[in-house]
């Protein structure tokens, strides 16, 4: 998770997260990613029911789940174990969260445990009521998924008028006086939608958004052919910088992110370097302590069946399940030779990067996107944008 606005403009500083110490149990939640025992951000999918169809959703959620989720009663239980262990933040999401019943009971006695809980949702079951509800239970923050404006969203969700349902629920949230945000995820289909995208920040006062570079992991494994090639996502962190920048100078005071790709890091570094900005050492700074790509460190997942994942994209390998033993003790075995690697992964990545001068501050990025290209956990993850000049 790169802080474009954080960094390029400036809204964060070494300082800020110096002051606190950089535990993950002391930071307030826009500095969490600058925590130095990072304790892990646990996502929860907690069903693979979803009321929509989206064509990249990692998941492969599903109308209805025939799976078995875990109950209401487990559900707690693994919530006092992560609260205990000090993880600091629960991601609820699914499939779609709000699909499960008992959602904002959970989310409540997570918040009681005192622990951050946000949920990332596609919005469209917000209604007014459940806005009230979430906002009464202490939920921190709602992550809303567009991935365009209405035609290309309701194509991406396989069900129309999706976007203004979505709409509704983001100005449901507003009412309630939930901070809520947009999640959207690039690729070639939706790149031309991005100004679009921070156009409806400004418009509808919306405080945050995060650019997710796409994953091959889901039914997103199906949509590498519709991923960016290398200059063409140089261009559009490009355009994310120079809107965000332009908002931030305007005084429009928007929190704006890019996900999974660390490689975003860097390049935020060089351009800084090119103009001659003299904040561009702070920013080394801040990103050496992000250290890039965290799963299986700073983040892990628990499906809804209760395996355990490094992130919410490796599905395809558990380390085991928190019905037999409490993700707490899953996470810290160290017995489980990939488990071990993940908290190291700098030791064990291949190809350019490994001998990428950049890689304290990127560990490798994605290990699922390498895995996927190439059949090799530890190779050159495909989408390193930065060329061979720029990292040696």
């Amino acid at each position: 998770m790169i802080g474009i606005s954080k960094l390029y403009c400036g809204t964060v500083e070494p300082s800020d997260a110096l002051r606190y110490g950089r535990r993950s149990s002391d930071l307030p939640s826009h500095l969490l990613q600058f925590s130095q025992d990072k304790k892990p951000v646990v996502v929860w999918n907690v069903t693979r029911a979803c009321n929509l169809n989206c064509i990249h959703c990692y998941a492969r959620a599903v109308d209805r789940t025939h799976e078995k989720e875990l109950t209401h009663d487990q559900g707690l239980a693994v919530i006092d174990d992560l609260a205990a262990f000090g993880a600091p933040v629960i991601l609820f999401s699914g499939g779609e969260p709000l699909m499960r019943p008992d959602l904002t009971e959970l989310a409540n006695y997570a918040v009681s445990k005192g622990m951050r809980a946000v949920i990332s949702t596609n919005g469209t079951l917000i209604t007014r009521e459940k806005a009230n509800e979430l906002k009464k239970i202490g939920l921190s923050y709602v992550g809303v998924s567009i991935d365009g404006m209405e035609p290309v969203n309701d194509r991406f969700r396989g069900k129309k008028g999706a976007f203004r349902d979505a709409m509704a629920g983001i100005k449901n949230c507003q009412e309630a006086g939930l901070k809520v945000g947009l999640r959207f995820t690039i690729n070639r289909m939706n790149t031309n939608e991005i100004p679009y995208i921070l156009d409806l920040l400004e418009e509808h006062d919306i405080p945050r958004v995060c650019f997710y570079h796409l994953v091959y992991a889901g039914r997103g494994s199906d949509m590498v052919e519709q991923d960016l090639d290398h200059e063409e996502t140089r261009k559009v962190v490009d355009v994310i910088m120079d809107r965000t920048k332009d908002l931030h100078d305007r005084g429009i005071s928007k929190e704006v992110l890019t996900v999974d790709n660390h490689a975003d890091g860097p390049y935020v570094y060089l351009r800084m370097l090119k103009e001659n900005n003299p904040r561009a050492e702070g920013v080394l700074r801040l990103l050496e302590m992000n250290e890039g790509n965290s799963s299986g460190r700073g983040i892990g997942c628990i499906s809804w069946d209760g395996s355990v994942h490094a992130d919410q994209f490796w599905r395809h390998y558990s380390f085991g399940n928190v019905l037999e033993r409490p993700f707490s003790e899953i996470w810290s075995d160290l017995s489980n030779p990939l488990m071990v690697q993940l908290k190291e992964k700098k030791k064990y990545v291949k190809g350019r990067c490994a001998a990428c001068k950049w890689l304290d501050v990127c560990a490798g990025n994605f290990r699922v996107r390498a895995e996927a290209v190439t059949g090799d956990i530890w190779a050159a993850d495909p989408a390193c944008y930065l060329t061979d000049e720029e990292i040696l």
